[in-house]
């Protein structure tokens, strides 16, 4: 996974970065095909702001979290990123096993 981080207003230090490659790596758990993820984190005055665009096999996701503090907006962030990919996950997934039994049995 490409993981591009910057700042606006804002230095990206390392026990930034790594906490955000920590929190993205949620992600891969649930969805291994993550090709690009871009993270755009920015203050402005008291409200820390993050963004990521994240790019897999056939579809984009987005999430922006605003909070005070920008370790929390980055568990924000994670939270609502992984909610869109279970659920991108669970539309995907066949919940008629019945129906893959049935097609096998009459050779269709």
């Amino acid at each position: 996974m490409n993981l591009n981080i910057s700042g606006h207003h804002l230095e990206v230090t390392p026990a930034i970065r790594d906490y955000v490659a920590e929190k993205l790596g949620r992600v891969k758990r649930h969805f291994d095909q993550v090709i690009d993820a871009k993270v755009i984190m920015q203050v402005e005055k008291l409200v820390h702001k993050v963004e990521v665009s994240l790019h897999v096999s056939g579809r984009d996701f987005h999430a922006h979290a605003e909070e005070g503090n920008m370790y929390a907006a980055i568990d924000l962030l994670a939270d609502k990123l992984d909610r869109q990919i279970v659920k991108h996950k669970e539309k995907n997934t066949d919940h008629h096993p019945e129906d893959a039994v049935k097609r096998q049995v009459s050779g269709v």
